[in-house]
């Protein structure tokens, strides 16, 4: 039984250098891994390529990285929350590589089965088929995709034991699963750290050995892209 544990955020993300492929789980600003996009704020790594189904706010999550100019270049979906992402990438500042959902997390989910790439309706007739090739299948065009290349990928979880197999929590599953193996290096922060065997293993939704590194994190702050509330009558 191998103990992938690591002390923190900044042991979890040693290794990773300038000009590197980052995958970072999350779901809008729902399972996205806090301490380690802080730690790699306070490391100044610079130039990396991040693939996230968003950019994060202006002072949360991704933008923090965006403010301080760390990032070359967003693989995204959703980018319609971050102002400072919008003037870098409207100034040519920052390289923007838009990826229908469902296209963003199946190159993840390829990447992380070993399947090179796969053929999707999705984004056929528009800009995002320009360049790719295209085959009909039951006469219907599909667009070839080819899956993501990651140096680390960085996934937050609600659980997970020493061994590093995790349980994710809600809409915290939807990326930061089919992100878990699917880059060299996986880490994995998690809320709650418990000795193998607290698991049950039917509720395990990553198995250990797709993780190499795992911490518990803290200070959670779970914000809320746009709260919406019902106004008393």
């Amino acid at each position: 039984m191998i103990d992938k544990r690591v002390k923190n955020a900044k042991e979890a993300i040693e290794g990773i250098q300038d000009g590197m492929t980052l995958m970072l789980g999350g779901f809008g600003l729902c399972g996205i891994p806090e301490n380690s996009i802080n730690a790699l704020v306070e490391s100044d790594v610079k130039d990396v390529t991040c693939i996230s189904n968003n950019a994060g706010v202006d002072d949360f999550g991704l933008g923090l990285l965006l403010q301080k100019r760390q990032i070359k270049k967003m693989i995204s979906s959703y980018v319609g929350e971050n102002a400072e992402f919008e003037r870098q990438m409207l100034s040519g500042e920052l390289e923007v590589e838009l990826t229908p959902q469902g296209t963003l997390a199946e190159k993840c989910r390829a990447a992380q089965a070993g399947i090179p790439a796969f053929y999707t309706p999705a984004g056929y007739g528009t800009e995002i088929a320009e360049g790719k090739e295209v085959k009909d299948f039951d006469g219907k065009p599909h667009i070839l995709e080819h899956a993501y290349k990651a140096d680390y990928s960085i996934v937050k979880a609600w659980k997970g034991d020493h061994v590093g197999n995790l349980i994710f929590k809600g809409s915290a599953r939807n990326f930061n699963h089919p992100m878990a193996g699917a880059a060299k290096i996986t880490i994995a922060e998690v809320e709650e750290l418990v000795e193998p065997g607290e698991l049950d293993p039917n509720e395990i939704h990553i198995p250990g050995i797709m993780i190499q590194r795992i911490f518990q994190g803290e200070n959670f702050e779970k914000r809320i892209e746009q709260r919406t509330v019902r106004t008393k009558e």
